[in-house]
């Protein structure tokens, strides 16, 4: 699969004031900003070509991904060439894309700023606040492409399992089937905990055909007055269409930036198991603990 699509227009205004001046997607978990992460997860599941739908005040992350030939020609001219291999992400062999979110009207809505981007592929969709994985080492990706291919579906989704207090923050899935690979029988955008039919929640990865932006068409506005994409899924599994989930494996999880509380966990562990700051870290946190 050959093309991705990484929503980034959300205002992030859970995580204020940190993200007046910079998209939550650029805070730094560890050496890099969350977004790289994502990049590079699907970069090595073999995406050549990355869509980014963003909206005011984004403009960093394109910053970001260009090349800066300025900065590279003045740390050649200093000798810094171990910083300069730290800059090596900007020259992965992808394309990158930018179009606006003009209304912020939900993650569906997002989505189908892709379509003219898409044409006739299909695509996968990973949300540009969430990492899989310590450093990104899952390969969630790829094994929704293999269930994709090899149950013909219309999308598939990846699941983990949450706390029964955190239902009803996350599409829950109503599964059908059992295995590696499950069908949906439904899935239901943010139930209350006596709504939801398990604790499987949407873990921020999907794999679609084209045939979510006619769903999506017909999707009106939900929760939050948003148009959200699980509506829009749902439509699919009842216009008969399969759908699937896969769940993240026992140590794939999911980083999800959506606070304050969760950002600064995901910096701790991943500025933990830093190789050359790692140790340090440790050994400063442990003189803490005993003051």
């Amino acid at each position: 699969m050959n093309k991705a699509v990484i929503p980034v227009a959300g205002l992030g205004t859970r995580l204020l004031p940190a993200t007046k001046s910079q998209p939550k997607e650029m805070l730094p978990v560890g050496r890099k900003p969350i977004v790289q992460y994502i990049v590079e997860e699907l970069i090595r599941m073999g995406v050549e070509e990355i869509l980014f739908i963003t909206g005011p005040g984004k403009t960093s992350i394109e910053n970001h991904f260009g090349v800066d030939h300025e900065l590279i020609q003045t740390l050649r001219e200093k000798g810094k060439e171990d910083l300069l291999a730290e800059l090596e992400f900007d020259r992965i062999p992808a394309h990158y894309y930018y179009t606006h979110q003009r209304q912020m009207l939900g993650l569906g809505h997002a989505v189908l700023c892709a379509r003219s981007f898409v044409g006739d592929e299909s695509f996968i969709v990973a949300l540009g606040d969430s990492i899989i994985g310590l450093n990104a080492g899952s390969d969630i990706v790829r094994r929704m492409q293999r269930c994709f291919d090899e149950k013909g579906c219309a999308a598939v989704i990846a699941f983990e399992e949450v706390p029964d207090n955190e239902v009803h923050q996350y599409g829950i899935a109503q599964p059908k089937t059992n295995g590696e690979f499950f069908e949906l029988s439904d899935i239901i955008e943010k139930p209350s905990l006596n709504e939801a039919p398990g604790n499987l929640a949407v873990a921020a990865r999907y794999v679609f055909t084209p045939r979510i932006f006619d769903a999506l068409d017909r999707t009106g506005p939900g929760k939050g007055g948003e148009i959200q994409l699980t509506d829009a899924i749902r439509l699919l599994i009842a216009d008969g269409e399969k759908v699937c989930g896969v769940r993240l494996n026992g140590g794939e999880r999911r980083y999800d930036i959506g606070n304050l509380e969760s950002y600064f966990r995901a910096f701790a562990e991943f500025a933990l198991a830093d190789e050359k700051h790692g140790a340090s870290l440790r050994e400063y946190i442990a003189t803490l603990s005993k003051a």
